[in-house]
């Protein structure tokens, strides 16, 4: 096993959590964002406020790409699964 292949290996592992995460940070943050401009607007300062539709984002952003997620992760796995022999060796 080589310094090359562990970091190509750590590389993908991360571009991986990037992929997989992203979208749902982006909604997490675009909601935010919104509800921040809301808040400053209306002069509304509730905290609650802030979280409840974040949660609700993020759930539907979770149930709309969760099998595209799923399918990644299972991708990824099925690569470092089918690498295996270059691990131990």
């Amino acid at each position: 096993m080589s310094q090359e292949f562990v970091i190509s290996m750590a590389e993908k592992g991360v571009f991986a959590v990037l992929v997989i995460a992203g979208p749902l940070l982006v909604i997490a943050l675009g909601i935010g964002l919104a509800v921040s401009i809301f808040q400053a607007t209306t002069q509304i300062q509730e905290q609650t406020l802030a979280f409840v539709p974040k949660i609700v984002g993020v759930l539907v952003a979770l149930i709309v790409f969760g099998p595209w997620m799923l399918s990644h992760m299972l991708s990824f796995a099925s690569e470092i699964f089918g690498n295996l022999h270059r691990f131990v060796g």
